[in-house]
């Protein structure tokens, strides 16, 4: 018995607790209807008046289970899946109006990319679509459950998988290049589930394609299967096959105006509005496939590991912000220990030659031909090297610069003799300019910091001047073996790098047989 104190509070608590219960029975009642119902409505197949959704959840999870691990982004599904309470959406939103009849379709056409369409499950798809649209293939509400548990997961699977193939490739640059420092956007949860609540999966399949001009004729190359003037069919193949992956990274400039350099091409160009309004030969830095000793043609899979030379320029993006005009430049501790002390060890008069400075302890030695650089080694060595502004400073007149983790910059060179030359991976990793002049007057503009620019290249000045830019200016450092010109021809240029072939090895499970 309650007793009397308690009596007056407790019985609204019981009067609450009976009203609330019924609502919420008969909430749950109707969700666990709803599937009943709408299943039945798209398949008019009476078996599903049986269902709810106690008993397909379980069967849902148990097949989820089954094919997790062929699932692609598997976290991000199971959560599209949990937010809606294992309802099987995909399967009641989208069974009726075409679209898991559509995505089969797009599935069984991904080797038109060049990737292989026996890693999707389309025939799955499609059989499993056609059971369920036939009013009587299935008995009993067990068969029921797993054939709309199996539909369901296979289309999330698939649909994610084949979005993300083509929106932004099947391989992560970051993940297999090591000097690979640019913004790249990958498919996060965000992305996929939205395209999970797409109310319809045709349009969304038909505006992923990608459209842009290389992209279509490297493509259509690919499908005629085209021979590149200088290589084999086999080796053409190659260079298409890694050159559409890339062109599917999402890593493009989207600037109006932009600096680009392709390292394979030893080519920089400021684009403007889409298009080429300054382009000069450059020299980047040495790699490790100048003789093009590895290539396409004689691919072999220990090539996955990216072991980079020392030298090789980066990929990269970031923002011209300003010029030095009379460098000083700053020699590397790498290239101090390979080449400057070896070369004064060998000529005690080189460093005052070369107008390089020494530096112990931030203080400079007056008299460095006084040291015995035949006992310095790269061990112990504790001097620093700059080399003040001249004509044989090694970063000529102008250097150009932007922040990156790798300290490289676009500059001048006293060594214009490289520039005749059709293979130009000759610097110890920046970027040398055919025509620097030329780019300080597209960066700058007429006026008067052009006017001080033009007029201290010329002259000996014992100091560098700084100059910002009025406008900071996209860079990107990029890599492309193979495009079609503006006549439609494929041109190709030598893997300098051995990146292709290290895009190649990664790519061998996802390639169209």
């Amino acid at each position: 018995m309650i007793p009397i104190p308690f009596r007056k509070h407790f019985i609204p608590i019981i009067l609450s607790t009976c009203l609330v219960l019924p609502a919420v029975l008969q909430s749950c009642k109707k969700k666990h209807e709803m599937i009943a119902e709408d299943m039945f409505r798209i398949t008019q197949n009476e078996i599903f008046k049986k269902a709810d959704t106690e008993g397909y959840i379980p069967v849902f999870k148990r097949v989820f289970t089954k094919y997790r691990s062929k699932t692609a982004n598997p976290l991000a599904i199971e959560s599209f899946f949990k937010k809606n309470e294992y309802q099987p959406l995909l399967v009641i939103n989208h069974l009726n109006n075409g679209d898991l009849e559509a995505l089969p379709e797009y599935l069984d056409k991904i080797n038109e990319h060049g990737l292989d369409p026996t890693m999707y499950p389309s025939a799955e798809i499609k059989a499993l679509v056609a059971k369920l649209k036939d009013k009587k293939a299935i008995k009993t509400i067990d068969e029921a459950y797993e054939t709309v548990a199996k539909l369901e997961v296979l289309t999330a699977g698939a649909l994610i998988k084949y979005s993300n193939a083509l929106q932004y490739g099947v391989i992560n640059p970051k993940k297999i290049y090591s000097r690979y420092f640019m913004a790249t956007r990958r498919p996060d949860s965000t992305t996929m589930l939205a395209t999970l609540n797409r109310a319809d999966f045709k349009t969304l399949l038909d505006s992923i394609q990608p459209k842009s001009p290389q992209y279509l004729a490297l493509q259509k190359a690919y499908r005629d299967s085209v021979t590149i003037e200088g290589l084999s069919r086999e080796e053409s193949k190659r260079y298409l096959l890694v050159s559409l992956e890339r062109l599917r990274w999402r890593n493009k400039p989207f600037e109006p105006k932009y600096v680009i350099v392709n390292i394979p091409d030893f080519r920089l160009d400021v684009i403007e509005d889409g298009k080429s309004v300054l382009n000069m030969k450059v020299c980047v830095g040495q790699g490790r496939n100048m003789k093009n000793q590895n290539t396409l043609e004689h691919f072999d899979d220990t090539a996955r590991a990216d072991k980079p030379f020392p030298r090789e320029t980066p990929i990269l993006n970031s923002l011209i912000h300003s010029v030095e005009v009379n460098p000083i430049w700053n020699i590397p501790r790498s290239i101090a220990t390979k080449e400057i002390i070896v070369e004064a060890a060998d000529d005690r008069y080189y460093l005052s030659n070369k107008n390089i400075d020494v530096f112990k302890d931030g203080k400079k030695i007056e008299d460095p031909e006084t040291i015995d650089w035949s006992q310095v080694t790269p061990d112990n060595l504790e001097y620093e090297f700059k080399q003040r502004p001249g004509e044989d400073n090694s970063l000529g007149k102008i250097k150009f610069l932007f922040k990156n983790r790798s300290s490289v910059y676009l500059h001048d060179t006293p060594n214009k003799e490289a520039f005749r030359h059709a293979m130009r991976a000759v610097s110890h990793g920046c970027v040398r300019l055919g025509d620097p002049l030329g780019l300080a007057q597209n960066l700058f503009g007429e006026g008067a910091d052009l006017d001080t620019i033009s007029k201290d290249m010329v002259e000996d000045k014992p100091n560098p001047t700084n100059i910002g830019l009025p406008k900071k200016t996209p860079i990107y450092i990029t890599y492309v073996t193979c495009w079609a010109d503006d006549n439609g021809t494929i041109q190709y240029r030598p893997d300098v790098y051995g990146l292709d072939i290290v895009l190649y090895a990664h790519l061998q499970s996802f390639l169209a047989k």
